[in-house]
């Protein structure tokens, strides 16, 4: 662990929570926003924490995911696209609740935090399994494939678990509008899985062997 590693992933959670805060907060028009409150705990606890067991566990696994930029063209794309999705989703939560456009069950909303903490525990899981894991589609040195655990079921579960982790947000933040911009992702990250999939078979030794040992990408039985 270094100075600058601590200080940038200090940096970067901080902007996160802040920008996140300001995207819900203040289309909301008050702080009086449970559903925001409970978003950003779910959220950002977690995250705090997993960032410092990967700090002084797994530095470099820390460096990796805290790399966002993007070396193939078409992820760049993608990027933007998750971007202004969670732009638009985000906002439209806050309003959603400044006018009451929704009133959501509590028993929905809880339900979608609980799922929210499982997946968050299932995407933890997937970074222990597979150190090699980067927030930018590239080949590290001495990169392997990982095939057993999770990586036995599906290709990417990574994805497997963010697909959980983003559907269930609107749902907690308590807005049917928001949740109908979520409805973005599944297609956004079948985009990045099938150009990084390109760039792993061209790159990555025994990729090719994998693809035809693991069958689904995302969803068992379904893709």
């Amino acid at each position: 662990m270094t100075l600058k590693l601590f200080l940038q992933a200090i940096a970067k959670f901080l902007l996160g929570a802040v920008l996140v805060a300001l995207l819900i907060f203040l289309p909301a028009g008050t702080l009086n926003y449970f559903n925001g409150w409970l978003f950003m705990g779910i959220l950002f606890v977690p995250m705090f924490l997993a960032g410092i067991v990967m700090m002084v566990k797994n530095p470099s696994l820390l460096k990796s995911r805290l790399n966002a930029k993007e070396k193939e063209a078409e992820q760049s794309l993608v990027v933007k696209l998750s971007g202004l999705m969670f732009l638009v989703g985000f906002i439209l939560a806050g309003i959603d609740f400044r006018f009451g456009w929704t009133d959501m069950p509590g028993s929905v909303v809880i339900a979608s935090a609980v799922l929210f903490i499982i997946a968050y525990a299932f995407y933890a899981e997937v970074l222990r399994e597979n150190t090699y894991l980067s927030r930018a589609i590239e080949v590290q040195e001495g990169q392997k494939v990982i095939d057993t655990g999770l990586y036995g079921i599906v290709r990417h579960p990574m994805y497997s678990a963010t697909l959980l982790l983003f559907m269930s947000m609107p749902l907690v933040l308590g807005s049917v509008y928001s949740f109908i911009i979520f409805l973005a992702y599944p297609f956004i990250i079948a985009k990045r899985i099938r150009n990084e999939e390109e760039v792993l078979v061209r790159e990555l030794e025994g990729y090719s062997e994998y693809k035809n040992k693991v069958k689904y990408r995302l969803i068992p039985f379904i893709w």
